[in-house]
């Protein structure tokens, strides 16, 4: 197991936010990682082009209200993430 894998090992089963570099956000628990991704349940993936929040205001809002999924389970490729985190460390003012 790479490095990187092992030092993602705490996060699983937490609920993270990965952010990409574009105006998409993920959201959900991380259940597995591997070289090229992640599997993310309970997911939630949005466009913040959809709707008037910012990716901030909405994982925020996320951490407060709870993660409302859209998708049972998905896999998201490491090559459109920007960084992860766990959720409940967002913070605003």
């Amino acid at each position: 197991m790479s490095s990187v894998l092992q030092d993602l090992q705490p996060l699983i089963n937490q609920r993270v936010v990965l952010d990409t570099f574009g105006p998409i956000v993920y959201l959900g628990t991380l259940v597995e990682v591997t070289e090229s991704g992640a599997w993310l349940s309970g997911a939630d993936i949005h466009d913040c082009r959809d709707g008037h929040a910012t990716k901030e205001l909405y994982v925020l809002d996320a951490s407060r209200d709870g993660i409302n999924p859209n998708r049972q389970r998905i896999y998201v490729l490491w090559a459109g993430i920007a960084s992860i985190s766990r959720l409940e460390d967002a913070v605003g003012d």
